[in-house]
């Protein structure tokens, strides 16, 4: 194997000249000379003919192990003789190692860009000092520079919202869903800010979207020739809501049969009469179900209302629309269920049974011959609310509309034996429930399989005798039937969009919120771009060993 000269080691395919490398501590000082061809006039194109001096330029090259690079480059200067041109001299650049007004070499520039587009600004100073790179934070985000964005939409354009500051502003990214790289950033998501985007990149056949009323009404002023898809995901999001609201609805109907089937035997003695017990979370729902309603009889907007007390938009809304008393339900279900629960009920039985007159430590004794592990005070404190009637009743053990729910939208074969005959119990208990299991069902089946023709006869059916939340669904179907059937008929969704959305966040995470629109959208854009380079480079360099998926 022949040996590499100097020039081919460090410069590889660059015309230059090694003439001299000198070592010290942490430097490696390398002097070359350009041996490249006369170079052309940045400004009219012409070729040099005549030179006119030489000088030295100092450039920071890739590091080499653990030492920095420093190239001393000596170019030339040439003259003008066009005599149209307004520049009379030029210095020449060498390709692959040299650029105007740039103190670092080509591929040093290369990897600062990489970094920067990776990790923004400090992390990657950080980053930078470890690898022997002298760069700044303000000379690494300099280095990012946003492609530009195509005159022309894309065709399958998919948009969906982010939150710059959750709760309070939001932005909108834009996606070429066939490429699957981010077109665009906008500032807000109103309607305004969409349709004037669309307006001036013209091109878009297929618009994917969530339900967000803004970028329907954008679409229909300034693009009403695409073609809207409602993205499938988001309808089953809501399907869910749904039914767990018609599970929560439905409470009392399954708390009803499990206690009918509960046998217990009739005491000699009866408990005193049981009150409410006053935890935390039970006076923190009274007050906030008043304070709310306190001001939504002043006439306050939910906005304001959530601002005033420091809740979400979401939370004032629930308060507004629940009764006190579903409300006060729902927080006693949400107190966890401790370790002596599942004793309660033998406990209260031998109570009564010897009227009162035992021992705490004799009926722990019993339970934890039963399998109890906890405390001896706990069955004491039980036992001293026992005899002062302030024992919360025995909840029965029923499960919560979340897991309902969760049975009702998984598909039947993956449910375990258990977990039917629990959704069994539950349909028996409750009609209403039984018939938003069908539906629900029978929608998911819609998504799932595409068949979207199907949709109109399953409004209809969902609107005759439905219960309330899935009437509510079936209507807002119906407001938006063209892009809700275009989404449970066309292969196209938001799927790739939300992923994009995911990365986002993550760039706002590691730029801790604080970055402007304009970094944080040029961060975004070339990590598209890099990314997508990326995956080319890979399939170009497999080309070879065949193709990386089967074909269609």
């Amino acid at each position: 194997m022949a040996s590499k000269t100097v020039e081919a080691v460090l410069f590889p395919g660059i015309d230059v000249r090694v003439e001299r490398v000198s070592d010290s501590s942490d430097v490696l000082v390398v002097e070359a000379v350009s041996t490249a061809r006369p170079g052309w006039c940045p400004d009219c194109g012409t070729q040099a003919r005549r030179r006119h001096s030489t000088y030295q330029r100092a450039l920071d090259e890739r590091p080499l192990g653990s030492r920095r690079v420093m190239v001393r480059l000596r170019v030339r200067r040439y003259f003008c003789d066009r005599k149209s041109c307004s520049r009379k001299t030029f210095v020449e650049q060498v390709p692959g190692l040299s650029e105007r007004h740039r103190r670092s070499s080509t591929g040093l520039t290369g990897w600062l860009r990489s970094i920067a587009i990776e990790l923004g600004g400090r992390p990657a100073a950080r980053l930078c000092r470890r690898l022997r790179m002298a760069a700044g934070r303000t000379r690494l985000l300099r280095l990012l520079v946003a492609p530009s964005v195509p005159d022309r939409a894309p065709r399958v354009l998919g948009v969906d919202e982010f939150a710059f500051r959750k709760g309070c502003t939001y932005g909108t990214v834009l996606v070429d869903v066939e490429a699957g790289r981010v077109v665009d950033v906008l500032p807000d998501r109103t309607s305004e800010t969409f349709a004037v985007w669309l307006r001036s990149h013209p091109g878009a056949e297929i618009i994917c979207r969530d339900r967000a009323t803004a970028y329907t009404k954008a679409v229909k002023e300034a693009a009403p020739h695409a073609l809207e898809v409602a993205d499938r995901w988001h309808l089953l999001q809501n399907l869910f809501a749904a039914v767990e609201k018609t599970c929560h609805q439905h409470r009392d109907c399954l708390r009803k049969r499990a206690e009918e089937e509960t046998v217990t035997e009739v005491p000699p003695m009866l408990l005193p009469p049981a009150e409410l017990p006053r935890s935390q979370i039970i006076e923190r729902t009274r007050h906030r179900y008043e304070d709310i309603h306190c001001l939504l009889d002043k006439r306050w907007t939910i906005s304001a209302i959530a601002r005033r007390l420091n809740l979400d938009r979401k939370t004032v809304r629930r308060f507004r629309d629940a009764d006190l008393d579903e409300l006060l339900a729902s927080a006693r279900e949400r107190r966890p269920n401790g370790v002596l629960e599942p004793f309660k009920a033998y406990l209260n039985t031998r109570f009564t049974e010897v009227q009162g007159q035992v021992s705490g430590t004799r009926l722990f004794l019993e339970i934890q011959a039963r399998g109890y592990r906890g405390s001896r005070q706990v069955v004491r404190k039980h036992l001293a609310a026992l005899r002062v009637g302030t024992a919360a009743p025995v909840r029965v053990d029923i499960p919560s509309p979340r897991k309902i729910t969760s049975w009702i939208m998984r598909p039947r074969e993956a449910l375990t034996e258990s977990q039917d005959e629990r959704l069994l119990q539950v349909r028996l208990a409750c009609p209403d429930i039984t018939r938003a299991c069908d539906l629900a069902r029978a929608f998911a089946d819609l998504v799932r399989h595409q068949r979207g023709y199907l949709l109109l006869e399953w409004i209809r059916q969902a609107e005759q005798d439905a219960p309330k939340p899935m009437k509510g669904f079936a209507g807002f179907l119906r407001q938006d039937l063209d892009a809700v059937t275009a989404g449970l008929t066309l292969p196209w969704s938001s799927g790739v969009v939300e992923g994009h959305v995911n990365r986002v966040k993550t760039l706002k995470r590691a730029m801790y919120g604080r970055a402007s629109f304009e970094l944080l959208r040029v961060r975004i854009l070339t990590q598209s771009v890099s990314g997508l380079t990326a995956i080319s480079d890979q399939v170009q360099g497999q080309e070879g060993a065949g193709p990386l998926v089967d074909p269609p």
